[in-house]
């Protein structure tokens, strides 16, 4: 309440300019706009061929996010989020993702993850992670939180109504319970879909005016177009396309372009994330750390 939350720190040196289009878009879904990027299959597909070879396997959403947390670590503006019309920085670097139960079947149940991540870690930091999270949540013989708790609430009609009336209530003046912030999708830097591991096309996803999500990404089937090769010779070429939703009023337009850029770099070549960055930027009062996947592991061991 009166600015604090949670999940983040109230900012108030965002420039003005920024700062006024909350109340000129007041809700995410006025202020959308929408990008494409074309990954290159054919190289990435070689990339972890290569990793594959050397027992470092990988994954094309492990190396999409892995190349998110990367450029989060350098453009922290992007880290944002909008509520109540003030401007947050997220105290933690998280993605959410849908995964399959049963990872070979398309009929299987769905799992919803939240996962939070260290603006430090590398693409293998990022694998084991990802691995680890997805890996528990298919082994639990009980639904994971989400499933439950949406199971309570609709155990009752109109339950839910009341229960979401009252969350997002108590969320615009920052004391809804911590616990549902770590737990629910809703509360991420980024939202990452994987159409492609259900043979759909790449989307662009709505930003849910529930919680703060700032980014949705949407990942579809692999396309083939033609393309010119180093040596001006036209042939077909496959690429990994990606629909992309942000809220534009998260930071300027300056901020964003170096952002996608630098996770474009990223994307297209993943070696440079083998390594932590040299650096790591934060706003200004907001450091947070995440012990490593083995770390956290072992402490729960104790």
């Amino acid at each position: 309440m009166f600015g604090h939350r949670p999940d983040g720190k109230r900012l108030r040196d965002v420039d003005a300019i920024v700062q006024i289009t909350p109340y000129l878009m007041p809700m995410r879904c006025d202020a959308q706009v929408f990008l494409e990027h074309k990954l290159d299959f054919e190289m990435l597909t070689r990339y972890i061929a290569e990793k594959n070879k050397q027992g470092e396997k990988v994954t094309f959403m492990q190396i999409i996010i892995a190349a998110y947390v990367r450029a989060v670590s350098q453009h922290p503006e992007i880290n944002r989020f909008i509520m109540n019309k003030q401007y947050y920085a997220r105290k933690n670097c998280s993605v959410s993702f849908v995964a399959l139960k049963e990872s070979q079947n398309n009929d299987s149940a769905e799992i919803t993850l939240r996962i939070e991540f260290d603006p430090s870690d590398t693409l293998f930091d990022v694998r084991d992670r990802m691995n680890g999270m997805v890996e528990a949540g298919r082994n639990e013989e009980d639904d994971v939180f989400v499933q439950k708790l949406a199971k309570a609430v609709l155990a009752v009609p109109g339950l839910a109504t009341v229960i979401v009336q009252i969350v997002r209530f108590l969320d615009r003046y920052g004391i809804a319970p911590k616990v549902l912030m770590k737990e629910l999708p809703f509360y991420s830097g980024m939202f990452i879909t994987n159409n492609a591991s259900i043979g759909l096309h790449h989307v662009w996803h709505h930003i849910y005016n529930f919680g703060n999500v700032s980014l949705f990404v949407g990942l579809g089937s692999v396309l083939k177009e033609a393309a010119v090769d180093s040596e001006g010779q036209a042939r077909m070429k496959r690429w990994l396309p990606i629909g992309i939703t942000a809220d534009e009023r998260v930071t300027s337009g300056a901020h964003y372009a170096a952002f996608f850029a630098d996770w474009v770099k990223c994307m297209n070549h993943p070696e440079q994330m083998e390594v932590p960055p040299e650096t790591v930027r934060y706003d200004k009062g907001v450091e947070y750390h995440v012990p490593k996947w083995a770390e956290l592991q072992a402490g729960k061991k104790k």
